[in-house]
């Protein structure tokens, strides 16, 4: 699945992420984009196991964590660096409309997923995406991004079963075009 740029998603949970454009380094493309974040809401913990992610904040308050770490905030003028491989969650700390410029480098597969997660979030109604594209993506993806808040068991055996019971009954004609994921992260899943 391509996507041009700039592309909008949008949650029911309250974030509006905007994919501006990529930008051509030596190194690797970096993805810049922006996001606007409705108070108290903000992706749960997890991981890029390929992507650096950083934040500047314009307008509002952001607080995030890094997995074991205290809570920390970033005001107006600030900017916060999420290493690869590092689970972190963020969310609006404030009482306004948080809103950030960002990127993330490599770009990777992470419009396609995000976009994919906020789709399949919007169609269940709730934190938890519908349940075989939840499956789908969480499997199928494992390689470059995790949930640090599904139970193990769950990401290993439940998703799997579920992911390939999905292909059984044709539920993922609508990801036929979906890019492969990438597979140099530390824990892979195989899913056939």
């Amino acid at each position: 699945m391509n996507y041009s740029l700039p592309h909008t998603i949008e949650s029911h949970l309250g974030e509006t992420l905007i994919f501006k454009s990529i930008r051509h380094e030596p190194d690797g493309d970096v993805l810049l984009c922006e996001n606007f974040v409705q108070p108290n809401s903000g992706p749960p913990m997890h991981t890029h196991w390929l992507q650096d992610e950083g934040f500047t904040v314009l307008e509002g308050r952001i607080a995030y964590q890094i997995a074991g770490q205290p809570v920390q905030y970033a005001n107006a003028g600030e900017s916060i660096v999420f290493k690869r491989g590092v689970a972190h969650r963020f969310w609006n700390a404030g009482t306004d409309i948080l809103h950030c410029d960002g990127w993330l480098k490599p770009a990777n597969t992470i419009v396609f997923f995000l976009s994919s997660i906020y789709a399949a979030q919007n169609k269940s109604g709730k934190a938890q995406p519908e349940l075989f594209d939840g499956a789908y993506l969480i499997t199928r993806y494992a390689s470059e991004y995790d949930m640090a808040e599904i139970p193990p068991f769950v990401k290993k055996v439940v998703m799997p079963i579920v992911y390939r019971v999905g292909k059984l009954l044709n539920k993922y004609e609508h990801f036929k075009n979906a890019p492969e994921p990438i597979r140099d992260a530390p824990e892979l899943v195989d899913v056939g």
